[in-house]
């Protein structure tokens, strides 16, 4: 007899029904559901990351959300330890937990109870670092990991610096193998065919410009007082959008034309990444 506790994963790239999916779930099963997405534990990231509203829950307790101001930095390790009492939470009132989201490192380190390498922020190489262009970020990683720069956001100067940061102390980011899981695991992936896929993305994208993206990055710089620099290390919608808002993206078309394909890069690595324990298909 499985002792573990039940774990459902829903998983896959960005705008493929994981959501909707959810709370069909949840409802069927008792379920509560834990966000496994990198920018919705962040305050105010609302349009930008397709946020779920009161209204789209539909009553079904959902966790892991709206947890921390932008401007902090949340790590893995602290998803991962938050993320683990909740699962355990639930389970104690004999409810199924439900993890929903296309971050992978945030599901992978909750599946597999990975832990993570203690390197302390080393000040100095953090300030030479931010001293030069991404690209050279990039150069600088492909000498020191070039297995990390297949798996990372190469635009995110954050996460590169960071990769090189650990890598300098330890010689390379370790690998986390995979482990036997903590928990009784029922792994669904979601995905589209690429043009199905690749319209719903556009769409999608046209739609948050005329429904109050742009509204709301100014917010975050206006309000918030979310700097210009963290908005670009937030990625996607909030890096190209902010460039807008300042004039180096002059029209929404150009826009556009650059949030499209950089989303669909960003689909490519989700897919990379859910390939290795993707079982079924809803």
């Amino acid at each position: 007899m499985n002792t573990k506790p039940k774990l459902i994963v829903i998983c896959g790239p960005t705008a493929t029904g994981k959501t909707s999916k959810s709370i069909e779930l949840a409802k069927e099963l008792g379920g509560e559901i834990i966000s496994a997405d990198s920018r919705q534990v962040y305050k105010y990231l609302d349009i930008g990351t397709a946020k779920i509203t009161t209204e789209e829950m539909e009553g079904i307790p959902h966790h892991m959300i709206d947890i921390i101001e932008p401007s902090k930095i949340f790590s893995v390790a602290q998803y991962k330890k938050m993320t683990q009492d909740i699962i355990s939470d639930i389970y104690s009132r004999n409810k199924t937990p439900i993890l929903v989201g296309g971050t992978g490192m945030y599901i992978d380190a909750v599946i597999y109870n990975r832990t993570f390498p203690e390197v302390q922020a080393n000040m100095e190489l953090r300030a030479e670092l931010e001293k030069i262009t991404t690209d050279e970020l990039v150069s600088r990683l492909t000498e020191l990991d070039p297995i990390r720069l297949e798996n990372i956001d190469q635009s995110n100067r954050v996460r590169l610096m960071r990769a090189i940061e650990i890598a300098t102390e330890l010689g390379s980011v370790p690998l986390q193998e995979s482990t036997a899981s903590p928990y009784d695991l029922k792994i669904h992936y979601m995905d589209l065919p690429d043009d199905e896929l690749k319209q719903k993305i556009h769409n999608r994208n046209v739609h948050r410009l005329e429904n109050g993206l742009i509204e709301e990055i100014e917010t975050l710089n206006g309000e918030h007082n979310l700097t210009w620099e963290r908005m670009n290390e937030l990625g996607l919608e909030y890096r190209y959008v902010s460039q807008f808002v300042q004039g180096e993206i002059e029209t929404k078309e150009k826009l556009i034309g650059i949030l499209d394909p950089k989303t669909w890069q960003y689909v490519k690595r989700q897919r990379t990444w859910f390939k290795k324990y993707l079982n079924e298909k809803l």
